[in-house]
């Protein structure tokens, strides 16, 4: 989902002063929510006329199928054509939308060819990392409002900062109590992706035994490291990490039934086996450890997927040759779709954080609990 020329080329076409919004209605400075769907393992946003758009955390910018008259070969020489195209969402309070909003944004053409990859009726990507072109910049640019997003996977995504309530008994803030704690993001100069220190893993509290530095970036040429990945289903490790969590999982759950593999993953069991708890399958935790010594947990709903009604699989895959398709820079691990989902996450690209909730699950709610109840605009 890398499109380096492309970003490159859109640095450069794009005037100046092109996103200061010039000879648009001034914003009431609130910001904006898109709702979030899952098609197959993707993550997609309805903010090009509907349309969707897939979340990519380390997109630099917003790209689609080029308009007429670009063509079909709307890339000559590694240049890549821009169009300013209208987005389109709705001002939120952090409880409700309230009234919609469209704004301008400039989004780099691509063949078609490129949306082959994307699931059916996808428009583009919409890219969200850490660069003057991505959606949550544009957003900021146009809409004056703080460069902050928070998504809920799947769920609900809101643009500019603010609150972020969910459906529970009574209904929950999440937002500020994150912001107040949040952890520190690791600068890739490589790429603008999402990534955090990783200190170590344990599972049922033992750690794995992996060599000092396995989880480090190297800042020079932008490899290794530990980053957030919304394009990467589940989350996909350097193989000897991999084998050390398979392995170490494998022992905690030896007296449960097995069940034959069903790709991609290695290993499956009968989920007739489990008990079941709020928080998934009743299994030993996985808990990633971070700086400070926060702990990441991720419980059965996040360490185990059912593939069909009678087998759940480690939801855990080992790196391959096509992980870079999706992550360049070979990372050490990608922590993806499957393990991000129900969780908060609120990332600041002005302060270079990201605060995360525990699993929602565990508060008796969930990503899906966002009140898209038009609300009151006074």
């Amino acid at each position: 989902m890398s499109l380096p020329l492309l970003a490159l080329s859109l640095l450069l076409l794009s005037p100046p002063g092109a996103l200061a919004g010039d000879g648009y209605p001034p914003s009431s400075s609130k910001p904006i929510l898109t709702p979030i769907s899952k098609d197959a393992s993707r993550y997609t946003i309805p903010i090009k006329n509907g349309a969707p758009l897939v979340l990519d955390l380390a997109g630099p910018l917003v790209w689609s199928k080029c308009p007429p008259p670009l063509g079909t070969d709307p890339c000559k020489s590694g240049v890549c054509a821009v169009a300013a195209e209208t987005l389109s969402a709705n001002a939120t309070d952090g409880k409700n939308p309230l009234y919609p909003v469209s704004f301008p944004a400039n989004v780099a053409c691509a063949p078609e060819s490129m949306l082959a990859p994307l699931p059916s009726g996808a428009a583009g990507v919409a890219g969200l990392a850490r660069t003057p072109m991505s959606l949550p910049s544009q957003v900021a640019s146009r809409l004056k409002v703080s460069r902050q997003f928070a998504l809920c996977l799947p769920g609900a995504a809101i643009f500019g900062g603010g609150p972020f309530q969910l459906l529970a008994s009574p209904p929950v803030e999440l937002a500020e109590g994150l912001r107040q704690n949040p952890i520190q993001l690791v600068d890739n100069p490589r790429n603008g992706g999402y990534y955090i220190r990783l200190h170590g893993i344990s599972v049922n509290m033992e750690p794995l035994a992996l060599p000092a530095g396995a989880f480090d970036l190297d800042a020079r040429h932008g490899t290794g490291g530990v980053t957030l990945s919304t394009v990467t289903p589940y989350t996909t490790l350097r193989p000897d990490i991999y084998r050390a969590l398979r392995d170490a999982f494998e022992r905690v759950t030896s007296g449960i039934p097995r069940a034959p593999p069903v790709a991609p993953f290695q290993m499956c069991y009968k989920s007739s086996a489990f008990g079941y708890t709020r928080l998934g399958p009743a299994v030993a935790n996985i808990d990633l450890v971070l700086d400070g010594g926060r702990i990441w947990q991720l419980p059965g709903a996040s360490s185990l997927v059912g593939v069909n009604d009678q087998t759940l699989c480690f939801a855990f895959l080992e790196m391959g040759p096509e992980t870079e398709k999706a992550v360049p820079g070979s990372p050490a691990v990608i922590i993806g779709g499957y393990q991000l989902e129900d969780h908060l996450m609120l990332f600041d690209l002005e302060k270079g954080t990201l605060g995360l909730s525990g699993l929602l699950l565990g508060i008796r709610t969930n990503c899906g609990n966002f009140n898209f109840t038009t609300g009151s605009s006074s």
